[in-house]
């Protein structure tokens, strides 16, 4: 069971959400919250596994929220699900430590499995999300993509594609057998050789050179 607290400001959207997730026996909404304040709050006294989370909201944006939930409770998945995809506000989301980014027009199957896939460990973005941070990775590139690529052996460019597949240090760790703390051993030389910042970075950037791996 996936406890998950909805945070919006807008009373209608919440109570949809609501509803609409209550129907899946793999989730169950532990709360709501009318911005991102209550949620921090909510957090502090309410054991949650994800959170949906609105960007522009009154008192505490979604942005500020979720940066100091992922410091207090990095192991709080937060998924931000806003109609807005404007360039600004996915940046903030996900500099913040956001782990999907999705827009409110997703349907109710996709939302669950969304939901599902992050809690498992997966990011997860919304197709012009990943699209618009995967260009702006690439733009602040000064090598080709080729010299990208050679900075890494064989066995990163294995584990960095898996990365972009959205597996987890665990699955990865399964799949090549190895132990996981080798794969996060991996990751982070990756990160570094790469000079990126995080493994959404990372995924987004291995995607964007898939056809030369």
């Amino acid at each position: 069971m996936i406890r998950v607290l909805i945070v919006d400001d807008q009373a209608l959207i919440r109570e949809g959400l609501s509803l609409m997730l209550g129907l899946y026996d793999e989730i169950e909404i532990v709360g709501q919250a009318n911005n991102g304040q209550e949620a921090v709050d909510f957090i502090e006294n309410i054991e949650v596994d994800l959170v949906l989370m609105d960007i522009r909201m009154p008192v505490m944006d979604g942005v500020e929220a979720t940066k100091i939930i992922k410091e207090k409770y990095p192991q709080v998945k937060i998924i931000i699900l806003t109609t807005f995809n404007e360039d600004e506000y996915i940046f903030n989301g996900l500099k913040s430590g956001a782990d999907g980014y999705i827009l409110k027009d997703i349907s109710s199957r996709k939302l669950v499995d969304t939901i599902k896939s992050v809690y498992k460990g997966d990011l997860l973005l919304h197709g012009h999300v990943a699209k618009t941070l995967a260009s702006a990775v690439i733009d602040k590139r000064d090598t080709e993509k080729e010299n990208i690529l050679n900075r890494l052996t064989a066995r990163e460019l294995e584990i960095a594609n898996l990365v972009a597949k959205g597996k987890s240090n665990r699955e990865i760790s399964e799949i090549l057998y190895i132990t996981e703390g080798t794969v996060k051993n991996h990751v982070t030389k990756i990160l570094d050789k790469l000079e990126l910042r995080d493994r959404t970075q990372l995924a987004l950037l291995i995607k964007e050179l898939k056809n030369k791996i």
